[in-house]
């Protein structure tokens, strides 16, 4: 997997040696360090587990003893019916100590597990959200989701059945092959340590053989999630092509791989299975006919052939869950590979080892002969400086393509420059810590995103400390409590998903309220109301001066009415200043590019006005006959 390459989008090729690393790296969560309880916990589970296999082995004595009473002659009925009861009830016992045993193994250990489950999800969590901006752009959302929840379930998979289905099997075989040979002789012993060997091999070739098809129902898997996400995430673009029949047709076809990979990994299954089967019973039939010629010759009795039955019987318990947990274990290896290898991914942007927070006094903002490319062949800023003095707003403008938003993401430093420095009052920004910086600037984008969540949620998310009255205090700045307070829920409305619930003014009320009760010195507004209607534009415009005011403003703007007031307009063509001035000196260069874009502007405004004049004085175009006759004439109409 490249660095940058979205995961779920590959096949994972980690080997054997990998997959080990990962276990090693692991097994530090089954031992928490500053955790005494959760040792504790540990230790009590594997004391337990050692018990319950005692009790395993010793179990089928009693089933021997029991079973030889009965066989005893007319003449000791006495003594018989006394041992077989008592052996009987030991068997009981021991059947009902071994069950019990596991299960409060299986309770003890279980926050030690959940513990780690929660640590690594949360580990993950955190750095993905310490990874680049670049990375998250080329991230699929569904794919990463879907690594991420296969991950975590995998870690709960691999601590249970490395601990405790892996180390107790081998003890019980240990155990069972050392009271055969104790008791029978070490012929006994040989033929299951050769069927355990025979055995473990067969389990090993065959879940080797598995891997790549598990692998390949994964990556299935993770594409046809990917789509589904996609698609429910771009509900509206769906709707507005009517492609919905495209869409299913995309994720069944997706679904059909996954079905095949998925048919591939239950048939495999079944091969392992009958396989490990067909082993174990020739070993199980050899042990018992030579118990029966034992019993023939009067070497042993019958209680001895049940003890070596039920023994066996038990044994294949375990070398079952040796190969289920050696199955287990490497898919679930696989499942948490990718998440390990999701975060082995270097953070692009990193704090330096000797960052200090950033110190705030006058906020003002210098770029001082910045380059930047996201493409190495295709540079965006060309030597550019620029200075926004303290507490003034400075606008940036300039046709598409120009540069203007890429400004505002290397402020912020999603991205580091390729030459020059950026300052905040003396300071370059890649010499603080990327939180402290962040922390003092405030951004309203241009598409606001809300989480699905309240509308408190959204505008506290600005300062998730404040309290109710601040909360309610920045919506009044932004003027949008009264529209809040009219909503049956008021603040506690939900939004819906990515906002879409409010219009685009009511969410652009929402980032600037947030916004004020961040309360950050420094503000950039990315074309914060070029979505927008004229008459809401010039709603959220006067709120947004008013947030502006005594902050150092940086403004990056398409409509260029909206930045007349800016105590400098900075005009960039091709990532270089082009012209510098306020609204005024900029106009009286008549041939400059400013001055061609605002009369550009003024004329498509013009023209629009004129259209919508026209059409309110056509009384006919109104007043139709008809409604097949208004979309007629409204289809004819030439302004």
């Amino acid at each position: 997997m490249s660095r940058h390459t979205p995961p779920g989008t590959e096949k994972s090729l980690a080997g054997d040696g990998d997959q080990l690393a990962i276990l090693r790296d692991m097994l530090p969560y089954l031992w928490p360090a500053g955790h005494p309880g959760l040792k504790a916990r540990v230790v009590f589970a594997l004391v337990a587990l050692v018990l319950s296999k005692f009790v395993t082995v010793a179990t089928p004595y009693a089933f021997k003893y029991a079973t030889d009473a009965l066989t005893t002659g007319a003449n000791a009925a006495t003594v018989a019916v006394t041992v077989l009861v008592f052996m009987v009830l030991a068997y009981g016992m021991g059947r009902i100590m071994m069950v019990v045993l596991a299960q409060l193994r299986d309770a003890v250990f279980a926050r030690v597990s959940q513990r780690a489950v929660r640590e690594l999800a949360v580990k993950t969590f955190r750095h993905l959200h310490a990874l680049s901006l670049k990375f998250h752009l080329e991230r699929r959302t569904g794919g990463l989701s879907r690594i991420v929840s296969r991950g975590t379930m995998g870690i709960d998979t691999v601590l249970r059945f490395s601990l405790f289905n892996t180390f107790p099997t081998i003890l019980e075989i240990v155990f069972v092959a050392g009271v055969l040979a104790w008791s029978y002789g070490w012929l006994y012993a040989l033929v299951i340590i050769l069927t355990v060997i025979a055995y473990v091999v067969y389990t090993y070739l065959a879940t080797e053989w598995r891997i790549n098809i598990r692998r390949d129902m994964n990556a299935a898997d993770t594409e046809a999630n990917t789509k589904a996400v996609d698609s429910l995430l771009n509900f509206e673009t769906v709707k507005y092509f009517g492609n919905e029949e495209h869409e299913a047709k995309r994720y069944a076809r997706s679904m059909e791989s996954y079905e095949k990979a998925a048919v591939k990994t239950w048939v495999s299954l079944s091969v392992l299975n009958a396989g490990q089967a067909v082993v174990f019973s020739i070993g199980l039939t050899i042990v018992m006919v030579m118990s029966a010629l034992s019993v023939r010759a009067g070497t042993s009795t019958v209680g001895d052939f049940v003890m070596i039955n039920a023994l066996m019987i038990q044994l294949y318990v375990p070398l079952n869950f040796i190969g289920s947990s050696y199955r287990e274990i490497k898919q679930g290896l696989i499942d948490v590979e990718q998440m390990f290898t999701l975060l082995k991914v270097n953070a692009e942007i990193a704090d330096k080892s000797d960052a200090k927070p950033l110190a705030v006094r006058d906020a003002e903002v210098v770029f001082e002969n910045v380059n930047f490319a996201y493409d190495i062949e295709r540079p965006i800023l060309r030597n550019l400086s620029l200075r926004v003095p303290p507490g003034k707003t400075v606008a940036i403008v300039g046709p598409s393509g120009a540069g203007k938003s890429t400004i505002s993401r290397l402020l912020y430093r999603f991205y580091d420059i390729s030459a020059g420095r950026i300052l905040i009052d003396g300071q370059d920004i890649s010499d603080v810590t990327q939180k402290s910086l962040r922390a003092a600037i405030g951004m309203v984008p241009q598409d606001t995103v809300l989480f699905n969540d309240t509308i408190r949620y959204n505008i506290r998310y600005g300062r998730p400390d404040a309290t109710d009255e601040e909360v309610e205090a920045a919506a009044k700045m932004a003027q949008i409590h009264d529209f809040i307070t009219s909503l049956p829920k008021g603040y506690d409305a939900m939004v819906g998903e990515r906002g879409l619930k409010l219009s685009g003014g009511e969410k652009q009320r929402v980032s600037i309220a947030r916004t004020i009760l961040k309360g950050p010195p420094i503000l950039i507004l990315d074309e914060a109301t070029s979505a927008l209607d004229s008459f809401t534009e010039h709603q959220i415009q006067a709120a947004l001066k008013k947030v502006s005011e005594n902050r150092t403003t940086l403004v990056i703007a398409h409509r260029l009415s909206t930045v007349v007031d800016a105590d400098e307009i900075i005009v960039l063509d091709k990532g270089q200043v082009a012209e510098r001035g306020t609204h005024d000196e900029l106009l009286d260069r008549k041939k400059g590019l400013y001055a061609a874009m605002w009369n550009r502007q003024r004329e498509a405004d013009e023209a629009r006005v004129k259209l919508k004049q026209a059409e309110a004085d056509d009384t006919d175009l109104l007043i139709p006959d008809s409604e097949t006759e208004l979309i007629k004439r409204v289809t004819s109409y030439t302004p």
